[in-house]
């Protein structure tokens, strides 16, 4: 029998559709049985090389490895990181390899003017110092073109949106500006709307003040550029660099121009508001902000030049035939000066400006500078309208206590600010002077001349007093009498200034050339222009004391002690030497402190005849005495030591040649040779002649010296016989000497037997043989002291001392032989040979003697020299004794 089914766990089985699962707490569910495995397993693949490494093989790229087109490329990126490293990594390309920026000029520039308007302020940063440290630096050509397109993006960015990328696009322009001027005129009309429309808002004065500040500074430039050159474009930025492709259309774009004058005008309301708008609040404050400080500082210097543009605008139109009535034909617009002066109205009111509360020294140094700021203004129109003299009198005051320091709590701390703005108020001085009112005119002079005695002689406020002295004392309107010379407590702040020169030049010696110029063309001017006999021209005469030690001092020794003269420069050292023509009467002390400063070796050759030919025309005027004159030349021909280059590489022969020249020149031009001559015996004999006669065998001068006496003794005796009869006894001791001298001197040459020795010795004995022509006693008096230099005895027993006093002795002999072998060659000295052969005969005799009595001293060399002297003149003297008196018939006779 089968058994029955149990159904019972079927049915219990199908009732169960989901199994549950239990999970334990904590553990991670398993992923569902239907999830598709996404992960991706792979093997990386290794090339040896790869492409894109190889495409930039021999190319220049940064050190990120980016070539300059990859960079350019990452300027435009969306991100501003990436941007800014792109303009870094064009700098770290250009610095490595400098002619990719001459390569590819055009496409970084076209590139980066991109960035000019950039919403990134580091980016904007990062592209200024880009341009302003590399790319304007290197690039001094770049098309005018480029620049244009340059200029585009600068103008959008000045009417973008944020005030803040509005002034950096000024400070793009500034920086442009400075490297390519020209850029300016072409859009002058342009930049100085949009600084205007800058200027009208408001909310940047307080809030964006130190942008404000760099705005401004591109403003002053931009103006100063419209002062400095009005038609031609200024490359002292760019050294040479032009805008070749609009250069004449730059040229054409100046202040004459009326638009632009109207521009400038009409910016001048604004610049005013400007600084009405920050007076109040900087000065309430208890704490100073220097940034508002500056841009008040600023808009001054704005207000400064456009005011001088506008001014000098109508000075132009005027030159041209423009009319200022605004009714004529020739009206040019905005230039009014009274309306200029209504809009600086306001501006003059509120000075001097002072602080509310108590300032610290720093403050009141900037208050300052916005009260001279202030003053500039106010001096320059009072020059072309007539103020009321209420108002002319506070901006004096300000000025004298300016001058005098008086206006300073701390002075010693404040020097530097006074030294700064010196220079701004000094040049109107001269104006100021001949305007104001008597009783103003003593206190300023007085203020302005203890500023000029506490300047330092090296600063350059010395240099400003200078020009202003210069104006008042000499001024440019000679026609018209000045008004210091009218009165005598006037007078005397003149003579001040004069007695200042030379102390000034004095102190500043030869380290500061510039200072010293100007000090030496206002002397020199002063000479050229004062009055004869006048208190100034006294006073001009005054300063030779002091001047000495600017050429030479002595020593208690003698020793020369050159001044700063020799080490001036050339234009210093003409200027200075051409004022010795201006005294009325030269000292003789500054004459030889000019003598002495003339031996130095240091002085340039030109200038030493500058010297002598400037001391020639002022004794030719009458400025210098004869005496003076004749030992000043003296003084140069006797103590000129001549390098003759043995000893030396460098010879000074063809220098002293040509100064004995120039000085036989001027003793030409003096008169009467034998007056001349008469004053030359005090000095010239006294250098030619020794003080005691035995020691004629030695020269007082060199022989080049000695040379140039004796050629002006030949010069100046047109009655030779009454010159050499009257000193014909003092003058045979020195020709002796000297004859000696140039024999001894031939010898010692290594030349002294070919043609060049002879030259040499007949250019020695040129001017002693001229002498010897001209009297026949001096030739006997000569004969007969050479042969009593050859009996020389020597008195010692020490062997030495007579083997020494017989090569001296030796020596002589030679040297006479010589000059008479020289003189017999002389056809003209023949009469006079003749009528001293007994002397000569006498010279024979004491070779002869010497010969015998020195047969065991001498060598052979030195015997067989001697013998061939003493042939040589006695085949001579043997001649003369053959010849008759009616041999010399027919020569001419020698006096």
């Amino acid at each position: 029998m089968v058994r029955p089914k149990n159904n019972s766990k079927k049915k219990q089985k199908s009732s169960v559709d989901f199994k549950k699962i239990k999970r334990k707490i904590g553990r991670k569910l398993p992923p569902p049985k239907n999830t598709t495995d996404t992960t991706v397993k792979s093997k990386a693949i290794i090339i040896p090389e790869q492409t894109v490494a190889s495409d930039k093989a021999g190319l220049a790229v940064s050190s990120k490895g980016l070539t300059l087109k990859e960079l350019l490329q990452q300027t435009s990126h969306h991100n501003a990181k990436v941007r800014k490293d792109a303009l870094n990594g064009i700098k770290d390309l250009v610095l490595k390899f400098p002619s990719e920026l001459q390569s590819h000029k055009v496409a970084i520039i076209e590139k980066l003017r991109e960035r000019i308007g950039d919403d990134d302020k580091s980016v904007r940063e990062t592209l200024y110092q880009l341009l302003k440290t590399v790319v304007f630096q290197r690039l001094k050509d770049i098309p005018g073109p480029i620049i244009s397109l340059l200029m585009a993006y600068v103008f959008n960015a000045m009417t973008h949106l944020a005030m803040d990328i509005r002034l950096m696009a000024f400070k793009f322009f500034d920086l442009i500006v400075q490297h390519y001027p020209s850029s300016f005129y072409l859009y002058a009309e342009k930049v100085l709307h949009n600084y205007e429309e800058i200027l009208r808002n408001s909310q940047i004065y307080f809030q964006d003040n130190s942008k404000l500040k760099l705005a401004l500074t591109g403003l002053v430039r931009c103006l100063s550029l419209l002062m400095s050159d009005k038609r031609k474009v200024d490359t002292s930025c760019d050294q040479g660099a032009t805008l070749h492709a609009f250069e004449q259309e730059a040229s054409k774009v100046h202040t004459g121009n009326h638009s632009t004058i109207k521009k400038i005008e009409e910016l001048l309301p604004t610049l005013v508001l400007c600084f009405m708008e920050f007076a109040p609040s900087v000065r309430a404050m208890p704490v100073a902000e220097v940034h508002s400080f500056d841009c008040m500082l600023h808009t001054l210097d704005c207000i400064n030049l456009a005011v001088r543009v506008c001014t000098l605008g109508q000075e132009e139109a005027e030159h041209d035939g423009a009319f200022f009535s605004q009714t004529g034909p020739h009206y040019v617009p905005g230039v009014n000066i009274h309306t200029i002066i209504l809009l600086l109205k306001k501006l003059f009111e509120i000075f001097p400006l002072n602080p509310v509360h108590k300032t610290t020294d720093k403050d009141e140094c900037r208050y300052v500078a916005l009260n001279i700021g202030i003053t500039e203004i106010f001096l320059y129109l009072n020059e072309l309208v007539q103020f009321p003299m209420v108002l002319v009198e506070k901006f004096l005051q300000f000025m004298q206590n300016f001058l005098l320091e008086q206006i300073y709590n701390n002075k010693r701390s404040n020097k530097a600010v006074f030294e700064k703005h010196f220079s701004s108020l000094i040049p109107f001085m001269p104006k100021i002077i001949s305007k104001v009112d008597f009783s103003w005119k003593p206190h300023l002079l007085e203020a302005f001349t203890k500023a000029f005695q506490g300047c330092k002689p090296e600063s350059a406020l010395t240099l400003t007093c200078l020009s202003a002295m210069e104006e008042m004392l000499l001024p440019k309107q000679m026609q018209d009498p000045w008004i210091l010379e009218s009165s005598p407590e006037l007078l005397d702040y003149q003579l001040a200034w004069v007695r200042e020169l030379s102390k000034l030049l004095l102190q500043l010696g030869d380290k500061h050339p510039l200072t010293s110029k100007a000090v030496l063309h206002l002397q020199h001017r002063l000479g050229q222009c004062i009055r004869v006999n006048s208190p100034l021209a006294h006073e001009y005469d005054n300063m030779q004391l002091p001047l000495k030690k600017i050429y030479c001092s002595c020593t208690d020794e003698g020793k020369p002690m050159y001044g700063p003269f020799i080490k001036l420069t050339r234009d210093c050292q003409e200027l200075a030497v051409c004022c010795l023509y201006y005294f009325s009467s030269l000292d003789s002390l500054l004459l030889k402190s000019v003598a002495f400063c003339c031996l130095s070796p240091d002085l340039d050759p030109y200038m030493l005849f500058r010297i002598v030919e400037v001391v020639h025309s002022a004794y030719k005027a009458g400025h210098v005495q004869i005496s003076d004159h004749i030992s000043f030349l003296i003084t140069l021909l006797a103590r000129f030591k001549v390098i003759t280059g043995e000893v030396s590489s460098i010879s000074n022969r063809g220098t002293y040649k040509a100064l004995v020249n120039a000085a036989c020149s001027c003793f030409s031009q003096m008169g009467d040779g034998y007056l001349v001559l008469e004053i030359l015996k005090k000095t010239t004999f006294s250098l030619l002649v020794p003080f005691q006669v035995p020691s004629y065998m030695h020269l007082q001068l060199p022989l080049d010296n000695m040379r140039s006496i004796l050629r002006l003794m030949v010069l100046l005796s047109p009655e030779p016989k009454r010159f050499l009869e009257e000193s014909i006894g003092i003058l045979s001791y020195s020709l002796t000497g000297y004859l000696i001298g140039v024999a001894s001197f031939l010898a010692n040459k290594k030349s002294a037997g070919n043609s060049h020795g002879l030259q040499i010795f007949q250019y020695y004995m040129q001017p002693a043989v001229i002498l010897l022509h001209r009297s026949k006693r001096l030739t006997s008096l000569v004969l007969e002291l050479l042969g009593s230099s050859m009996l020389e005895s020597n008195s010692s027993s020490l062997p030495e001392r007579g083997i020494q006093s017989s090569l001296q002795q030796l020596s002589r002999i030679h040297a006479v032989a010589s000059f008479i072998k020289f003189i017999y060659e002389d056809v003209k000295l023949h009469q006079s040979l003749y009528s001293c052969r007994i002397l000569i005969k006498r010279i024979l005799q004491i070779i002869l003697k010497f010969q015998v009595s020195n047969e065991g001293t001498l060598n052979l060399e030195d015997k067989h020299k001697l013998q061939c002297a003493f042939d040589q003149l006695k085949t001579q003297t043997d001649t003369l004794h053959k010849w008759d008196a009616t041999d010399f018939q027919g020569l001419p006779e020698v006096r």
